[in-house]
C-alpha cells in the first residue's frame, strides 16, 4: 500500500475535508476487521486507511504533510541541510564561502553543532498521542434511543461504545484516551468514531422531526376510532376522526428524536387508505348500489379536462 495518504484514500491533493471523510468512511465500511474475519491483508489495509484519514482530516497536520514538513506517519522530515562546506567542497568557489580556519580539521562540526540546537528545539516535555480515526454504522432506532455497541480495533482490542440518544448521522463520536499513546509519559490520544446511521424503512427524518405513513382500513377511515401507531419510542393509540382521508396528516407531539438543547421533535404520521387484497362481494355490492358514491367526484378540482 502506499504510504502517500491521499493515494491510500484515492482522493486527489485538492480534495475537500468532506470527500475525504466520505472516501474513508466508505474504504472502512469494506475493510473493518468486523466485516473481515481472519483477513491479514483486510485488516493491514485498514491500518492504512484509517491511519491516513487521522493525517488528512486534521488540517494543520495536513497543511504540514503538503509543505514536506512531516511524513505520512505524521513524523518530522530532516529539512534538506545546505551547509558551508558543500559549497567549499566545489572546485571553485566562484564567492562562495572557503573554510580557511583552524577548525577546518573537524569536518563534521557543523553536523555536531546542528544536532545540539536540534536537540535544544526539539521539546521535551510530555506530548500527548495522536487521535485514532474509526467509522461505525448502526441501526436507525439505535441512534434515536442510544445503544451499548462494541467497536473492535485494529489490533483486535474491542471498546465499549455507548451511543447516545439522539446521535445523528455524520456525528463522531470522542472515546478520550482511546487513541494512540503519548510521548515522554504524555497522555493518549482520542479514539474518534464517525457514525453512519442505517436509513430505517418506515420512518424519515425531518429535522428534529420525523415523518412516516401508516395504512389504516376502509372501516377505520369511514368510522374513525381508535388504532395502534408506532413511534421511534414505541407504539401509541391514536384516535382518529370518521371520515379521515389518505393523505391526511397526525401530529403527535414529542414523539420525534432528542432536541441537541433538550426535549424531542414531533412525529407526523400520514394516513393512507388500504383496501383488502382479496374483493369483499359484501363491500362490491354496497358499491354498487351506493347512490352517492356515483355522484362523488374525487378529481373534479383538477382541471386540465379531466
Amino acid at each position: 500500500m502506499s504510504r502517500d495518504p491521499y493515494e491510500t484514500l484515492g482522493v486527489s491533493r485538492d480534495a475537500s475535508q468532506k470527500d475525504i471523510q466520505s472516501a474513508y468512511r466508505k474504504l472502512a465500511k469494506n475493510l473493518h476487521p468486523d466485516l473481515n474475519p481472519g483477513d491479514k491483508a483486510a485488516e493491514e489495509k485498514f491500518k492504512g486507511v484509517s491511519a491516513a484519514y487521522s493525517l488528512l482530516s486534521d488540517e494543520e497536520k495536513r497543511k504540514k504533510f503538503d509543505r514536506g514538513e512531516i511524513d505520512a506517519t505524521g513524523a518530522e522530515t530532516a529539512p534538506p541541510r545546505d551547509y558551508y562546506r558543500d559549497y567549499a567542497s566545489h572546485g571553485s568557489t566562484g564567492g562562495r564561502y572557503e573554510n580557511r580556519s583552524a577548525f577546518s580539521d573537524f569536518g563534521d562540526a557543523d553536523d555536531v553543532f546542528s544536532s545540539f540546537f536540534s536537540r535544544r528545539n526539539r521539546p521535551q516535555g510530555p506530548i500527548k498521542g495522536r487521535d485514532a480515526h474509526y467509522a461505525m454504522e448502526v441501526d436507525f432506532l439505535e441512534a434515536v434511543n442510544g445503544a451499548k455497541k462494541k467497536i473492535t480495533l485494529p489490533d483486535g482490542t474491542a471498546l465499549d461504545l455507548q451511543i447516545p440518544a439522539g446521535t445523528r448521522d455524520g456525528q463522531t463520536l470522542r472515546l478520550r484516551g482511546k487513541g494512540e499513546p503519548g510521548f515522554n509519559n504524555g497522555p493518549p490520544g482520542d479514539a474518534l468514531i464517525d457514525i453512519t446511521v442505517r436509513p430505517h424503512p418506515i420512518f424519515k427524518v425531518d429535522g428534529d422531526d420525523v415523518r412516516y405513513e401508516v395504512p389504516i382500513s376502509l372501516s377505520e377511515a369511514v368510522l374513525g376510532g381508535k388504532i395502534r401507531v408506532p413511534t421511534v419510542s414505541g407504539a401509541v393509540n391514536v384516535t382518529l376522526a370518521p371520515n379521515s382521508n389518505t393523505g391526511k396528516t397526525l401530529r403527535l407531539k414529542g414523539k420525534g428524536l432528542h432536541k441537541h438543547g433538550g426535549g424531542h421533535g414531533d412525529a407526523f404520521v400520514t394516513l393512507k387508505v388500504v383496501l383488502p387484497d382479496e374483493p369483499d362481494s359484501e363491500l362490491t355490492e354496497f358499491v354498487k348500489n351506493w347512490e352517492a358514491g356515483t355522484r362523488h367526484d374525487p378529481r373534479k378540482t383538477m382541471g386540465g379536462g379531466v
